[in-house]
């Protein structure tokens, strides 16, 4: 057997003393530590090597297109007001981006290097570098080079381009990474996944605004109408660098020193504030749980008061189970979210453009009652303690209705909502009954379609990443809810005929009546849908456990 080693052996203070990495040898060791991140995560899969050389092929077309675009703009008398803006819009990109995706750079979590002796200023200095890597500064770089030529007008200007949009990458990588940092507890922790999961949401949500607000400028009459706008923003930093660039052009010297010196001072306050969070992450305790296990303790035993609300039995605790997955689990809240905004944005953006009915409301009865598809998707393997208590088609028709009224309750509130909203923006007021009433019917028929879909065709939801469907199992979930949405109109066509019989012969003063008939006719529809699904849900319990369980 081995001597004990020496107490002073194990003592903290034995040997010589850990100085650190040399800052000038930790930035190459940085950037060759993300290099290999990015080749050992190609080795994964061939077809992880394949989607990102296909991604990178895209985006890098894209960016020459945008960078002959931009460069088509030199001498255009707004080519400085494209230019701040873009700017302005991609410093934006690069501030929220860490928000939306905290899992697309390794290198982003600065706690893995915890427990390595560096010091605060090599590290930033290596972490900034690092960040120069990848597909997102290369793009960046393409449309600034493409600003900074559309502005430049002179040898002076041209000069005054070069640190111009080195000054303006850097700004918006170094804001990327300080908003990272200073958020990555959030974004390490459940909060942060569900905000992930909800990056989705926000680029479309962002499609749409940037849809209507190019549509309201090309109406208002061009790039002109934002001059205003562009003679703000290019004293914002970064986009401030870019617009010295328009003023050596001009002859303004001065003023293109001092929108300079706003950027070097904003890359400066960005690194400091970066340090400042460094050093306190990678120093402090992380006490963040501590909170939430005094709530945890404080609050348990209760009884909330939407329980209270909800109806008693079996039927109840579905329906709290139900909205307790909504608000809780990440992608069926993205999910709902989704839908929510979705389910307003479309109707409202096209009645605001003058280019839809107010017949568009109906599109959130649609958009929130696809929701009722794949009910056992979120259960995933916990589906066998649900299939545990179901023994028969009456609990099987319970734990069904559950799961609609749950939806009911979110969805008949908010689609009459919407459809009010659209009414109002449209001055149709007379139209409202019979619109609510289609609404109402085609809610209907989704929960009976859905409910008879989540049984004949389950397929698995994965936990992780940003899929929403087991590999192999998409045409399934795609041809089911197609299925579903074209029986769904089917289903309506009674309703639907008898508005429009109304409208031929212009019996409009009796389109209340399609409110009423709407409502018992979606009424009646889910529950046939329902008691047909509950005998086929008894039976298949089994084949259901064994589809959702694959993610």
């Amino acid at each position: 057997m081995t001597a004990p080693a020496p107490a002073d052996a194990l003592s903290p203070v034995a040997g010589p003393p850990v100085t650190g990495v040399p800052g000038g040898a930790l930035t190459p060791v940085m950037v060759r530590l993300k290099l290999s991140l990015l080749r050992n995560g190609l080795r994964r899969s061939a077809g992880r090597r394949v989607v990102y050389f296909v991604s990178m092929a895209v985006v890098l077309l894209f960016a020459a297109l945008q960078l002959v675009g931009l460069v088509l703009l030199h001498g255009n008398a707004h080519a400085a007001t494209v230019v701040v803006l873009l700017a302005a819009v991609l410093t934006l990109g690069w501030a929220v981006m860490p928000l939306f995706f905290p899992s697309g750079d390794e290198t982003l979590d600065p706690t893995r290097l915890v427990m390595l002796p560096l010091r605060p200023h090599p590290l930033i200095r290596a972490l900034l570098a690092a960040s120069l890597i990848g597909i997102g500064p290369l793009f960046t770089l393409c449309l600034l080079v493409g600003s900074g030529i559309a502005v430049a007008r002179g040898v002076a200007a041209a000069i005054v381009a070069v640190p111009a949009v080195v000054l303006t990458l850097l700004v918006c990588v170094a804001l990327a990474r300080t908003v990272a940092v200073a958020n990555i507890r959030l974004l390490t922790s459940r909060k942060g996944r569900d905000l992930a999961v909800l990056s989705g949401l926000i680029i479309a949500v962002g499609i749409q605004v940037v849809n209507f607000s190019a549509q309201r400028l090309g109406a208002a009459g061009g790039v002109g109408k934002l001059d205003p706008a562009a003679d703000v923003v290019r004293w914002i930093p970064p986009a401030s660098a870019l617009g010295a660039v328009d003023a050596v052009g001009d002859g303004a010297y001065g003023t293109a020193a001092a929108q300079l010196a706003l950027a070097v001072l904003a890359l400066l306050a960005l690194l400091y504030v970066w340090q400042r969070h460094m050093t306190q992450l990678m120093t402090a305790p992380d006490g963040s749980t501590i909170g939430a296990a005094e709530n945890t303790r404080e609050h348990s035993g209760r009884t909330s008061g939407l329980a209270r609300l909800l109806p008693a039995g079996r039927v109840g605790t579905v329906m709290e189970r139900s909205l307790r997955y909504i608000w809780r689990d990440p992608k069926t809240k993205a999910a709902w979210v989704t839908s929510l905004v979705i389910g307003l944005i479309v109707p409202v953006f096209n009645v605001v453009q003058h280019k839809g009915s107010v017949y568009f409301a109906c599109f959130a009865s649609g958009m929130l009652g696809i929701q009722m598809y794949n009910q056992f998707g979120q259960d995933s393997s916990a589906f066998w303690m649900i299939a545990t208590t179901v023994s028969d088609t009456r609990e099987a028709f319970q734990e069904l209705r559950g799961r609609a009224l749950a939806l009911i309750l979110i969805t008949v509130p908010y689609a009459s909502l919407v459809t009010v909203v659209t009414t109002a923006i449209v001055g149709k007021w007379h139209a409202l009954p019979e619109v609510l009433g289609l609404s109402y019917a085609l809610l209907g028929a989704l929960l009976a379609t859905g409910a008879w879909s989540s049984v004949r065709f389950p397929y698995s939801i994965p936990r992780e990443g940003y899929k929403n469907v087991a590999p192999g199992q998409g045409a399934l979930s795609g041809l089911s809810i197609l299925g579903g949405m074209f029986s769904s109109a089917l289903l309506c066509a009674p309703v639907i005929g008898t508005t429009i019989g109304l409208h031929i012969a212009d019996a409009t003063d009796l389109s209340w009546l399609v409110l009423p008939l709407g409502a018992v006719y979606g009424a009646a529809a889910a529950i046939v849908g329902l008691r047909t699904a509950a005998p086929v849900m008894a039976r298949r319990l089994p084949e259901i456990l064994t589809a959702v369980d694959k993610g």
